[in-house]
């Protein structure tokens, strides 16, 4: 049995707020200045994303970029500077929406909807694959990254090259399924960012998750802490670009 499937029977039914994230959409569809919004689909829903084209004419692929808990694809923190500034290195983006809970929901509430994030992954590889994009970089940020490598753990698309985990957390994500689990099984070039003075969860956990991508015989892990970034990398916008990039580019 799908390990998605044991995580929907080991906890009580808890839907994404969908009326929370169309309030989010409303927001901020109008307001995006850099990029252009795109509707997606996952089953019978549609959902936000927000596509920005490479700039210049060396393009080196699409990064698909996925936000933390409880907020949206153009958050001002993480991910807004790299939803932005990428494409100005030759990096087509598309920032995904993922199920949101209520205000006041904690990480250990979003566990249940893991299986709901996954098929919106599926959906933003479909539409950069229509867009010409057949080299794919993951981004996820803080339970974003969570989600992103449980769907890297499963995947076997060609298209995908590389994944970032910015400020990743080595819990378990359900009674059947882990962080640690889904690293231990991605052998794709990974970067695992995280600020020096991150959350506990984050920085606490450094061995482990370095001890997961060994078991996985990953040997295109590494680790880099930013000097001075927290979890949101507040102020610290510019080294978390110039950290991404530098590995971007190790990957050409």
């Amino acid at each position: 049995m799908n390990k998605w499937w044991l995580l929907l029977l080991a906890f009580p039914v808890l839907a994404a707020d969908l009326q929370r994230e169309a309030r989010w959409a409303n927001e901020i569809e109008d307001a995006i200045l850099v990029g252009e919004p795109e509707w997606l689909q996952s089953g019978d829903h549609r959902f936000l994303a927000i596509y920005t084209a490479a700039e210049g004419e060396a393009r080196h692929g699409a990064v698909l970029l996925m936000h933390g808990s409880g907020v949206h694809p153009d958050w001002p923190e993480v991910v807004n500077p790299l939803r932005e500034r990428l494409p100005q290195h030759g990096w087509a983006t598309l920032s995904l929406q993922l199920p949101v809970l209520a205000a006041q929901a904690s990480t250990e509430d979003y566990f249940p909807v893991f299986p709901e994030a996954l098929p919106r992954i599926d959906a933003g590889m479909r539409f950069l694959a229509e867009q010409g994009h057949d080299r794919v970089v993951v981004i996820g940020h803080s339970l974003g990254s969570k989600m992103a490598a449980a769907w890297i753990a499963q995947t076997r698309t060609t298209a995908l090259q590389g994944f970032v985990a910015i400020g990743m957390t080595a819990g378990q994500h359900g009674v059947h399924a882990s962080t640690l689990d889904d690293l231990a099984a991605i052998t794709i070039p990974t970067l695992d960012l995280y600020g020096e003075h991150d959350l506990e969860a984050v920085t606490g956990s450094v061995a482990a998750r370095s001890a997961a991508a060994q078991r996985a015989g990953n040997r295109s892990y590494s680790q880099v802490e930013v000097a001075g970034a927290d979890h949101m990398f507040r102020g610290a916008d510019g080294p978390l670009l110039d950290a991404v990039v530098q590995w971007l580019e190790a990957l050409e």
